[in-house]
């Protein structure tokens, strides 16, 4: 998701966390997934030009199959029920950075007031840029997915996918949309930007679920 396509053969800096970070080396190894190294950095991938969306015209919609579509505006979006989450996030360039502090909605809390059609089974995020990505509904309801728009204290930067971006730690870091303006809810899976392109169509990092085949 960002400036230039990731090839396989992309493994980034493999600079170490710092131990100041407090874990123990044991807690370090446990809560990095195979094929991974942690960074205290958060590196900017993307696949493209970083769309800059004033807030005025910025809105989040969810349609499809849903009783009747929702969309909020940015106002509307900031006055809805939000927390803060510290959650890891592994990238399928192999990074791996821990304790990432994000402040966002939940899905759940989106789709309170939505009336979900019994066939809905998939999720397709839509963006800025024209990015897309595909998600089984049952990956993130339950707080397994939330949208950002505060990273470390601070308003999401358009590099990162600011305004807003969905995040799923449960999954490699291109699910996790940047600069996302709709969620389609849809009954049959459909396949986003990367997956189109040979990454692996579900991205789970425990399996290393990376590219399609693996």
């Amino acid at each position: 998701m960002g400036e230039r396509f990731v090839t396989r053969g992309f493994v980034g800096r493999r600079d170490a966390a710092p131990d100041a970070a407090g874990l123990s080396p044991d807690e370090r190894r446990r809560r990095t997934p195979p094929g991974q190294y942690l960074t205290p950095d958060f590196p900017v991938l993307s696949a493209g030009p970083t769309p800059r969306t004033p807030l005025d015209r910025w809105s989040l919609r969810i349609e499809g199959l849903v009783g009747q579509p929702a969309q909020w505006t940015w106002d509307e979006f900031l006055a809805l029920p939000s927390r803060d989450y510290v959650v890891d996030i592994s990238c399928v360039t192999k990074w791996t950075h821990l304790d990432m502090r994000w402040k966002g909605v939940s899905l759940d809390t989106l789709l309170e007031g939505v009336e979900l059609d019994q066939r809905a089974a998939f999720v397709v995020a839509t963006c800025d840029g024209g990015y897309t990505t595909n998600l089984p509904l049952a990956d993130v309801l339950n707080n397994q997915a939330f949208v950002a728009y505060e990273y470390d204290g601070r308003p999401l930067q358009p590099e990162h996918g600011g305004p807003a971006r969905l995040v799923v730690p449960a999954r490699y870091f291109w699910k996790s949309a940047k600069w996302i303006r709709g969620l389609r809810i849809q009954d049959r899976d459909e396949p986003g930007f990367w997956e189109s392109l040979g990454y692996h169509n579900r991205g789970d990092q425990w399996l290393e679920e990376r590219y399609s085949g693996d």
